[in-house]
């Protein structure tokens, strides 16, 4: 553990709203957590800002007494870069107040705030942003990165629907950038991940949502893999915009409206919620079951709110994780065979691999419009997540997941994925793909922003 040299710490707690912790502070080692149990990190200092002013002073005091910086925000990161060892981490958690302007359709949300707070807070006034599917996420980490979810087919990404951003740069300034302020930052914290600053604040467009959905969920067995995967290739094809559907490798819940004699039992699920009518979310689910029956199925209305938080507790706090990223034209017959030869290779009920469908508002925005990862052509990004209860367990899943990027890539787009899969490290290729023509211009803005790239806890672009 680094020890900071004279005053130390106590120069950072001076005229500083939020609190400072160091290792034999109280609260410290709760502090340091993170959601992956696999990382297992220890900050030398923990800066638990409620302010930007309080982001600058972390920054700077980081700079002088040449701490390694890491940002917190909701502490998902699977890799671990939201902590440090030997360093400084700014923490946002307390820093996390969300309001919300019904009449403008606005939402502003502070660095620290999670995915739960802002959908909470929006559905007050019937309204959303697209956010991601589980959450206890962090605004910050998920947004950045390009922000995915049930929402994206109708509304977009999360950064499609960011207005303006405060963010303080390497230096400590607190700037603003938007379409018409610090443009070129804006572009890239539009998916060029936390390279460029923290972001302190973010303002999003917000957009009507019924309080109630339609929701579905249907299940297959393992043999049946190919057949689903077919199927859900038709069916997506022409799927209204209101309507969802997104694809899973996964072992069925212990939930109740599952037979008990099928939970934990590894399959296939398509899980289709819809922000449109009854009578076209049944249209779809009709021709679902009609093409290939599945095993048991459920479908009701839901409240959105439960629909955000319905992955919550299988992705809870304390499991061992690691993930790999890909993106998919579509269900090709030679992709449908690597999926179905790896799947049943995992051991932990909580692994899965998941396919988001993104065209329709999605495909809407131009490729060079933000420094999102990925082509706006429609398509799946997939996600192959291991969940392990134990580390002993994540040994196997890990390189369950390894083997199976692998076989993606003859199949898929390569080896660029949404950067937010990216867990990691030392992966300059992966990255240098995934951003393809817009990673030059992000190493120029990189250049201008953090020249001394302060900022490389992440899917890391290289200042140019």
């Amino acid at each position: 553990m680094t020890q900071l040299a004279g005053s130390g710490i106590g120069d950072l707690r001076q005229n500083f709203e939020g609190s400072v912790l160091g290792p034999d502070d109280g609260g410290y080692d709760d502090a340091r957590r993170l959601w992956n149990a696999n990382q297992d990190l220890h900050p030398t200092v923990i800066a638990r800002c409620r302010s930007a002013a309080d982001v600058s002073r972390a920054v700077l005091f980081a700079r002088e007494h040449g701490l390694e910086i890491a940002v917190r925000g909701g502490a998902h990161s699977i890799s671990g870069m939201s902590s440090v060892d030997d360093g400084l981490m700014i923490d946002l958690s307390e820093f996390n107040e969300v309001t919300i302007d019904p009449q403008a359709r606005r939402a502003r949300a502070a660095g620290g705030a999670l995915l739960g707070q802002l959908d909470a807070a929006a559905q007050e006034h019937g309204l959303a942003t697209p956010a991601g599917m589980v959450s206890h996420t962090g605004v910050a980490g998920l947004t950045l990165g390009g922000g995915m979810g049930w929402l994206s087919r109708k509304f977009g990404l999360s950064i499609d629907n960011l207005l303006s951003v405060e963010v303080v740069t390497a230096d400590g300034r607190i700037l603003r950038a938007s379409d018409d302020e610090n443009p070129d930052l804006f572009w890239a914290i539009r998916g060029g991940g936390g390279n460029f600053g923290v972001v302190t604040q973010f303002e999003f467009q917000l957009h009507e949502v019924a309080p109630m959905i339609q929701f579905g969920m249907m299940f297959w067995d393992l043999d049946q893999g190919a057949e689903v995967l077919r199927m859900a290739r038709e069916v997506i094809a022409k799927l209204p915009a209101e309507v969802n559907i997104v694809v899973g490798a996964v072992s069925a819940p212990p939930a109740p409206f599952v037979p008990a004699e099928y939970h934990f039992r590894p399959g296939y699920a398509l899980i289709v919620p819809s922000f449109g009518s009854a009578e076209e979310h049944a249209a779809v689910l009709d021709e679902i079951r009609a093409t290939v029956p599945p095993l048991f199925e459920f479908a009701a209305p839901m409240p959105y709110l439960a629909l955000q938080q319905m992955l919550d507790e299988a992705n809870g706090w304390g499991f061992h994780a690691y993930d790999k990223g890909f993106y998919l034209d579509d269900f090709t017959d030679e992709a449908i065979a690597v999926i179905t030869e790896h799947v049943p290779r995992k051991q932990s009920p909580g692994s899965v691999v998941l396919f988001y469908r993104l065209d329709n508002a999605y495909s809407k925005v131009p490729d060079d419009a933000t420094a999102f990862s990925g082509s706006r052509a429609p398509g799946y990004a997939g996600f192959i997540i291991a969940v392990c209860p134990t580390p002993e367990l994540l040994e196997h899943d890990r390189e369950w997941a390894r083997s199976l990027w692998a076989a993606t890539i003859p199949v898929s787009r390569g080896i660029g994925s949404y950067v937010n899969a990216i867990s990691d490290t030392g992966v300059d290729d992966r990255v240098r793909a995934s951003y393809g023509a817009k990673y030059d211009r992000l190493a120029a803005i990189k250049a201008t922003y953090d020249p001394e790239n302060i900022f490389h806890r992440n899917a890391n672009i290289k200042p140019a």
